[in-house]
């Protein structure tokens, strides 16, 4: 068996493949769902937990979390296959925990935003004054937009830099997600829609690996 053969590695199918695109849908849908519907600003109450249209717009932002987050872990086991056997222990441990770290904290976030819809949301009880929803939202607001988006931060910077080292990845789409992670690390406190640039990292990640994946068994079928 020759050094190419033995670094072959079978294309997952095409169903697991577009995992990627699946996320950034779900997440973009998620986030633009609950910018719209919750403040910002953990400190300012809103009227999201009243009014009855932006309860819905929440609670169907709250449950396309858990999709988002599958097609993301399936997404990671996409990329570790595109990686092959090129994969490098250091980087990969680097890119496994942000990965997980980051879906793990997208779903604690999501557990707490139930929480308070399910017990701030009755008749006319006064949130805005209660310690334990002011106590909650800041712990939403931390868990996604502090350390998540942060988590997602490290992940493109561990990503793009296998990309750089194995060239799986084109030099221009390891640029962008070095660009892209900086500026989340920097800039998300001040706005959160940059959150949106992770989910469109991943698409494009995500439409190269698939049209890799499509000339690879163009080449086969055609030999």
């Amino acid at each position: 068996m020759t050094n190419s053969e033995f670094r072959t590695i079978p294309a997952p199918p095409r169903i697991v493949a577009i995992s990627g695109l699946v996320f950034a849908v779900l997440f973009t849908v998620s986030v633009v769902l609950i910018r719209l519907a919750v403040p910002a600003n953990p400190v300012d109450p809103g009227v999201w937990l009243t009014d009855p249209i932006l309860r819905k717009q929440v609670i169907l932002s709250l449950n396309l979390v858990p999709f988002a987050g599958l097609a993301f872990l399936w997404f990671m086991a996409v990329m570790r296959n595109h990686i092959g056997l090129l994969e490098d222990r250091f980087f990969t441990t680097v890119f496994l925990g942000s990965g997980l770290l980051f879906v793990a904290m997208l779903f604690a976030a999501v557990a707490v935003a139930h929480g308070l819809l399910d017990n701030f949301a009755i008749g006319d009880r006064p949130f805005e004054q209660s310690e334990s929803y002011r106590v909650g939202r800041s712990i939403a607001y931390a868990l996604m937009n502090t350390f998540g988006v942060r988590m997602a931060a490290v992940f493109m910077f561990v990503t793009s830099m296998i990309g750089l080292r194995t060239a799986v990845l084109p030099r221009w789409v390891s640029y962008i997600g070095f660009a892209f992670g900086l500026v989340l690390l920097l800039v998300m406190s001040d706005f959160a829609w940059i959150a949106l640039l992770f989910p469109l990292w991943v698409l494009l990640v995500s439409t190269y690996i698939l049209i890799v994946n499509a000339r690879s068994r163009q080449k086969e079928c055609n030999s």
